[in-house]
């Protein structure tokens, strides 16, 4: 049985390459593409991309959904996931010379999750995250004896600050941390930011134990360690050969992690030994969404909180982090129900209002969908007093589930 193709291998090489340099993409996303390829492979046998008909994307379809993986089926999102590669790629594959009289762009339609499938896969489901107080208690019962607990103490005592992710964490250097300004510059050039965008990040208020922990970990690097800007804010361990000819920790080395998983394992350790359940680090990033929804009291109060995040459209911290817990939205609920409303407006009038404020902030731009619905209001409704226009205000945002 063949284990592969060679006609094949080069149509997926420039595919790849597309993927890559024209599409800028980057290698997780190339892999992705590879491996929803080589499922489809080895269904079809390696079978010419030249000889693809639509039969073959149903029946496909059918032996992936229902094959056994040992844990059960494959999930529908990694359905959606590895249909919609495979989707791009033989649409791709329609335009290129030697295939264009073979496929048609519409073939590749056939690849297409049923609707059913596709919202199941797509649901919003709620997150398990913790609390700030959990994490400030993690935090507070770390051990931090030795050199290699502070800095672990220190890894999660940041996240929660800065609210970067692991990848981030993992590279950032001394240099990036102005204590003075109490920031941390996520400088592309050299920490693995997402979508490799570089902005700073000024420390959200979660505590001022929570700081010092931080301000105690790097005077310990300049001061005692004397290390310098381009050394690594949290690095990695050095390992040295024991008695028993074992390697064991010992101590610091100047030298970034490879990846992030040393900083998940200081993760899982710190919450298992408090009897919480795992929290990844990104859950943080979570906490301090929900702590931005109850603080901020304007747009541009949230509009900042988002940026902190690295979010250039608040929409995002709303829509990517701005699920409401069950339990706050019974209470949220519950108050309105006994509360009377302070509202006498209109539904259209009070979305002039919200859409006033927001153009004055700079949080809306002109053109939008939002706009235009707010240009067709203003036609169809009467104005409100002058006096009423202007002690209107934006009430603080709160994230709606989807």
């Amino acid at each position: 049985m063949p284990s592969h193709n060679a006609s094949n291998e080069r149509a997926k090489r420039r595919y790849f390459a597309f993927l890559k340099e024209a599409k800028r993409h980057g290698e997780d996303t190339v892999d992705a593409a590879a491996m929803a390829l080589a499922r489809f492979e080895a269904y079809t046998g390696f079978r010419d991309f030249k000889s693809f008909h639509v039969e073959q994307a149903i029946a496909f379809k059918k032996h992936l959904a229902n094959r056994d993986t040992g844990n059960g089926t494959l999930s529908k999102a990694t359905l959606l996931t590895t249909f919609a590669n495979l989707k791009r790629f033989f649409q791709w594959l329609s335009g290129q010379p030697g295939y264009r009289s073979k496929l048609t762009y519409s073939d590749a339609e056939y690849f297409n999750l049923s609707e059913k499938d596709t919202r199941i896969a797509t649901a919003r489901r709620p997150r398990a995250v913790p609390t700030l107080e959990q994490v400030q208690h993690v935090i507070a019962s770390m051990p931090a004896t030795t050199e290699l607990e502070r800095r672990d103490r220190a890894v999660i005592a940041f996240t929660l600050l800065t609210g970067a992710r692991d990848g981030a964490i993992a590279s950032a250097k001394l240099k990036h941390v102005d204590l003075a300004a109490r920031s941390f510059f996520q400088d592309a050039r050299e920490v693995r930011t997402k979508f490799s965008k570089s902005f700073t990040t000024f420390f959200f208020p979660v505590g001022d134990e929570v700081t010092r922990i931080l301000v105690d970990w790097i005077t310990h690097l300049r001061r005692e360690l004397k290390w310098g800007n381009d050394d690594p804010l949290f690095p990695a361990t050095r390992l040295v050969q024991g008695p028993t000819s074992q390697f064991e920790a010992a101590g610091l080395e100047p030298k970034h992690w490879s990846n992030a998983d040393p900083i998940r394992r200081i993760f899982r350790t710190a919450f298992e030994a408090v009897d919480l359940p795992y929290f990844n680090p990104h859950s943080l990033r979570n906490v301090l969404v929900r702590l931005g929804e109850e603080r901020c009291r304007s747009p541009e109060d949230f509009k900042a909180w988002s940026q902190n995040l690295g979010h250039e459209q608040v929409l995002t911290t709303f829509t990517s982090y701005g699920h409401v817990d069950t339990r706050r939205q019974a209470d949220i609920v519950q108050s309105l129900r006994s509360t009377p409303s302070t509202f006498a407006q209109s539904p259209e009038d009070l979305a002039l209002a919200v859409a006033r404020k927001l153009l004055e902030q700079g949080l809306l731009v002109q053109g939008s969908s939002v706009e235009s619905s707010r240009a067709s209001s203003v036609r169809t409704s009467t104005p409100p007093p002058k006096h009423q226009a202007e002690n209107e205000g934006c009430p603080a945002p709160h994230a709606q589930p989807n």
